[in-house]
């Protein structure tokens, strides 16, 4: 360092001075996100500690559906995308004329994913089959959109009847790649998603029984969204068995 000149020293120094301050700007402008999200091993790891989180009774389900959705936005879509291996899943996947096709991937190499407490699976359709309108008892679930364009909806179930839900629409948009929705027995709790374009793949994860205060069963609640038209945008939502709602909505 004596062997410096004070011009070299001061120029090293500067030099120094602006890559720090370059980095500093790159991480402030999030230009460095892409290789942070890109451990998405470390996202199921989060996501498996939130659920566990919801079933241990600390978080209730509209604080873990917010904390759901916030933690999707963070995925890293092409390395989910990569990890998922969608790309032979599309291609070795017949994609059926009514309905979705449920194909599942591998969590095994996810390193510390130990007892994992959600359910998983991607949902592929083509054009104009849809995950049809349904809900769920003591069931929390999210979507992510991996590829394809969708017509997402959902409803609230009010009131339950004999042959009938009273529903409220809550939500109707385009969802993309990237999309996120989210679904509890509070809040959003029917939901209905259309392909618009030639194929589509939807990410779901799901956390069942919950809450150990519902008795009922948490299989598929099929409804008919175009039911009679109530006050205040209230509709009276026959009930449909599996085969009625995939003819009609399938």
């Amino acid at each position: 360092m004596s062997n410096l000149s004070r011009r070299e020293l001061g120029s090293r120094l500067i030099g120094s001075a602006l890559t720090f301050s370059l980095i500093d700007l790159l991480w402030q402008r999030d230009l460095f996100a892409a290789d942070v999200k890109t451990d998405v091993g470390q996202w199921f790891r989060d996501l498996n500690t939130l659920g566990q989180d919801l079933k241990g009774q600390k978080l209730k389900d509209l604080d873990f559906q917010k904390k759901m959705e916030e933690l999707y936005k963070k995925v890293d879509l092409s390395a989910l995308l990569e990890f998922v291996q969608l790309d032979k899943i599309a291609e070795r996947t017949k994609l059926p004329d009514s309905g979705a096709f449920s194909a599942s991937f591998d969590l095994s190499k996810v390193e510390g994913l130990n007892k994992v407490v959600f359910g998983k699976q991607i949902f592929c359709m083509k054009k104009g089959r849809a995950v049809v309108p349904h809900g769920h008892e003591n069931m929390c679930t999210g979507f992510i959109v991996l590829k394809g364009e969708f017509r997402g909806r959902h409803y609230d179930r009010l009131e339950t009847k004999a042959d009938h839900y009273i529903i409220k629409p809550t939500i109707d948009q385009e969802f993309k790649a990237g999309g996120v929705s989210t679904i509890s027995d509070h809040k959003d709790n029917i939901h209905w998603f259309t392909c618009n374009s030639d194929t589509g793949f939807i990410f779901n994860a799901h956390l069942i029984g919950y809450d150990p205060t519902i008795k009922s069963p948490s299989g598929r609640l099929y409804v008919d969204p175009d039911g009679e038209k109530l006050g205040d945008g209230l509709i009276k939502a026959r009930k449909m068995t599996s085969s009625e709602c995939h003819k009609k909505f399938g």
